[in-house]
């Protein structure tokens, strides 16, 4: 798939003044949610440059990506998926990883009860927040600004803190810990792009 020129500055622009800054903030909190040596299933890893800091912080820590098409400088090990099904039995990994993912479904249930399944106990998202107009518009521009160069398909499908509840509690978790403290941005971009439209939650499996 070709990407328009200005796309492509775009995207290089965005590289250097949010990308870097973003995978080492993720990286850091993610960290502190796991434990060591646990196995982590990274469902949309991308081109898995979380998932390997998460590797060098966390001692043990063993991961898994899945993509529905994988990027041939992934720095985890990946394979494909349809983006409904994951590929493995129940219980196969100890942490389910969504990082800005289940927003680019069109139902964000489907892969939640998916992860549910795989995982032996935990999920840990990084998403958006989108409690109003504003909250909605902004959060379409940045998903276009850090998607499009790559060809991402996007679906807008952003969740306010009530509707992600209400998809927790259907598919059997309970938040452990919820935090929308997520410092990705510099100042100014983080005036605009920031305001409470990110979290980073760790669920637990009921029962």
């Amino acid at each position: 798939m070709s990407v328009p020129a200005e796309t492509n500055l775009i995207g290089q622009i965005h590289g250097k003044m949010v990308h870097r800054r973003r995978v080492s903030v993720l990286a850091e909190m993610l960290a502190e949610k796991l434990t060591p040596s646990q196995s982590v299933l990274d469902i949309g890893c991308g081109d898995g440059s979380i998932a390997a800091l998460l590797r060098e912080r966390v001692p043990g820590i063993q991961i898994q990506g899945v993509e529905i098409r994988v990027r041939p400088d992934c720095k985890i090990p990946c394979q494909t998926f349809d983006g409904f099904k994951l590929p493995f039995p129940d219980s196969n990994f100890d942490v389910c990883l969504f990082v800005d993912v289940l927003h680019h479904t069109k139902d964000v249930a489907v892969l939640l009860k998916e992860a549910y399944r795989v995982s032996r106990a935990y999920v840990l998202i990084k998403d958006h927040l989108d409690q109003n107009f504003l909250d909605h518009q902004t959060l379409k521009v940045m998903d276009w600004v850090g998607n499009s160069p790559h060809g991402v398909k996007l679906t807008y499908n952003y969740q306010s803190r009530e509707s992600w509840q209400r998809h927790f509690e259907e598919v059997g978790l309970t938040v452990r810990s919820w935090t929308e403290d997520v410092p990705l941005y510099p100042p100014p971009i983080a005036w605009v792009a920031g305001r409470h439209l990110h979290f980073v939650a760790l669920l637990q499996k009921d029962g």
